[in-house]
């Protein structure tokens, strides 16, 4: 779902080849004028300047966050003076962008989880990006898996992926100290999680381990990680061909471990309709001694929820069995159909300089850290690489004397996410799918009496209808 950062949740989702591969360092704003890559179709004439409006930082981002940004906007501007760019807040979820969408009231340039991209270009939502974005050379870059997700069945460019994201473990290194646990050793078994959770909840009175019940489609979505975790999937085939497979024994065993932690264990607290903002400012709050979402909201909870990095650890899920993997996703950067070709030119001059130069170009990528540091940001999130991995692992190289996030407190999954396998987010009805097992959560969560394999059984005959609906013609 998001990563921007879903994401949802930078919750975002896929197709069937694995598009990610392995950790990115640099995550956030950029830092200098679009450079490298030059652009050969013009953003503006002289007769009038161009004006777009482009998606910033999420509502109630921080100070420096949001300071960070403005100093973007302006390097850009300086740079580009018949272009007037105008930030506005952003938060993707699956609901309020259906009723942006249908309104009209989206920014120029948004993004959008994996999962939407296709669809929504196939449907005609999306601006037409392909002349202007093979004009850049980075465009011969991408990790082929990934820029897959920004290409629709006619073989257009409706989007560009800007951040990947693995689904893993977010632990609270300092409940852990205070539970007698050692924060330099997360679990590696789900096993050792509901003991873990357990002990933090007993020694500390937090919820020791926590998932996302609220119905905006992060319920399903943590539901579907942790499917995919036990062995799991909650969908076979792609669009109108797919078929919903709920009731799998995956998640099954996936839906009895979280009630056993909630109604066995008594090892979740009590709020259970934490959705992917709220998450993270409980789990930044010292509230919650575990939960999964995407490796790189560790960003977002500096920026938004003043998140002491001491405290943060980063594991990946444990993975059991021979069909077990990790979710993975990320973020497209996209254009409403509507703009003129003016705007999109522009708009994607703006996507070159904000989210695609710090990862190809060097002296923008080392004046982009140095911005970040300068505003108390981070510079060495773990991501995914949207590159292919010469490309990344020069990328890397330009900023690690830059560096200032905790990367010991990053390495158990830096190191063992390689191990894992990769499995992309469910392709067809994606956000409809996460939305008929949200109630799923909900009653396993609110009921001790939940008849598991009925819920599931139910949702199942709902999910296949989804996938009708969502594959029916434009």
């Amino acid at each position: 779902m998001k990563s921007n950062i879903r994401a949802m949740k930078f919750k975002t989702r896929a197709i069937t080849p694995i598009r990610i591969g392995a950790a990115a360092a640099v995550m956030g704003l950029v830092a200098v004028a679009a450079a490298g890559g030059s652009a050969s179709i013009a953003a503006t004439t002289k007769a009038k300047r161009v004006t777009i409006t482009v998606a910033s930082l999420v509502p109630g981002a921080s100070a420096a966050a949001t300071k960070q940004f403005n100093n973007q906007v302006l390097e850009f501007d300086r740079a580009n003076p018949g272009i007037q760019v105008l930030p506005v807040t952003y938060d993707w979820t699956g609901p309020t962008f259906a009723a942006e969408l249908a309104a009209g009231t989206l920014p120029t340039m948004f993004t959008v989880p994996f999962t939407d991209g296709r669809s929504l270009g196939e449907a005609g939502q999306l601006a037409n990006l392909t002349k202007y974005a093979k004009s850049y050379s980075w465009f011969k870059q991408f990790n082929p898996a990934v820029i897959a997700e920004g290409i629709d069945a006619k073989g257009q460019v409706i989007a560009i992926p800007e951040a990947a994201y693995a689904q893993a473990l977010q632990y609270n290194r300092q409940l852990f100290s205070e539970a007698g646990l050692n924060p330099n050793k997360p679990p590696t078994t789900w096993a050792q999680v509901a003991a873990d959770a357990q002990a933090i909840s007993a020694k500390t009175g937090e919820a020791g381990f926590s998932v996302m019940g609220a119905n905006d489609n992060t319920a399903g979505w943590i539901l579907t990680t942790l499917s995919y975790a036990f062995g799991g999937r909650v969908e076979t085939g792609i669009g109108a061909k797919a078929t919903a497979t709920f009731d799998n024994p995956g998640t099954v065993d996936a839906l009895n471990f979280i009630h056993t932690l909630r109604w066995t264990d008594n090892a979740m607290g009590s709020n259970f309709g934490l959705s992917w903002g709220t998450s993270n400012a409980a789990f930044a709050a010292g509230q919650i001694g575990m939960f999964v979402s995407g490796s790189d909201v560790y960003t977002n909870m500096v920026q938004a929820d003043n998140l002491n990095p001491s405290i943060y650890g980063l594991a990946p899920l444990p993975t059991e069995n021979a069909n077990a993997g990790i979710l993975g996703g990320g973020t497209l950067a996209a254009v409403k159909p509507t703009a003129t070709p003016a705007q999109i030119a522009a708009a994607m001059k703006w996507i070159n300089f904000y989210y695609m130069q710090p990862l190809v170009n060097k002296a923008q990528a080392i004046r982009n850290a140095k911005s970040l540091i300068a505003d108390d940001q981070p510079v060495g999130v773990p991501a995914m690489p949207v590159f292919n991995l010469k490309t990344f692992n020069e990328a890397n190289k330009w900023i690690k004397s830059l560096i200032n996030t905790p990367q010991s407190q990053f390495a158990p999954f830096n190191d063992g996410i390689f191990k894992d396998k990769l499995v992309p987010e469910p392709e067809s009805a994606t956000q409809a799918i996460y939305g008929d097992l949200d109630s799923v959560v909900e009653q396993v969560l609110t009921n001790a009496n939940a008849n598991i394999p009925g819920l599931l059984q139910a949702a199942n005959s709902v999910g296949q209808s989804s996938i009708a609906e969502g594959n029916q013609p434009s």
